[in-house]
């Protein structure tokens, strides 16, 4: 401990030697024996006595303590939140994989289904293709046909006008009735 008796002195002889007065100052004393020294070193021990008697650095602990429980609570808390925001984390990372491996599938099969569009549309359109050419070439034979019918037709019309016109100018009735007689007898040999 400091010696306040000596740092008392020292200061009183300081304060003689600044103020240049030769003079030696008196210290006050009650009985001879109790300074200022005395006196503040007795306060302190009243001080120190009231505050160990009302316990003060025990509720200093305690209340220390208490603060030491509290921020063990909060680290134990800010733990299990962490923990809990680490597990949600994982999770949702997991459900975003799964959204992606999702969306992938999706893709996949969506390209799958257009590639199946895709062909259908081309064996539909060869299948049409081939319909309308088959048609098409059964129109342009039918269309022959009849035009072959009715070129036909019109050289047996034509045949037939020129064979009247032929017959009309060259028999004449008594040739018409030879005809007609060969004609029956053919036919009645067949009939036999």
């Amino acid at each position: 401990m400091v010696d306040y008796v000596n740092l008392t002195a020292v200061a009183a002889d300081v304060a003689i030697l600044a103020s240049g007065a030769g003079e030696e100052h008196v210290t006050p004393s009650v009985f001879g024996i109790f300074n200022a020294t005395v006196f503040v070193s007795l306060s302190m021990l009243v001080v120190v006595g009231i505050v160990l008697w009302k316990k003060v650095p025990a509720a200093i602990g305690a209340s220390l303590d208490k603060k030491i429980a509290d921020i063990r609570e909060q680290l134990d808390e800010a733990k299990k939140l962490r923990a809990e925001s680490e597990e949600l984390r994982a999770k949702y990372e997991s459900r975003l994989r799964a959204a992606d491996d999702e969306a992938a599938e999706i893709l996949s099969q969506a390209e799958s289904e257009a590639e199946q569009v895709v062909a259908d549309a081309k064996k539909a359109t060869t299948e049409l293709i081939a319909r309308r050419k088959k048609m098409a070439e059964d129109k342009i034979a039918a269309a022959e046909r009849s035009a072959i019918a009715e070129v036909r037709a019109q050289a047996v019309g034509a045949a037939t006008l020129a064979a009247q016109n032929l017959i009309a100018a060259k028999h004449d009735a008594a040739a018409d009735k030879g005809l007609v007689d060969k004609t029956i007898k053919d036919l009645g040999a067949k009939l036999n």
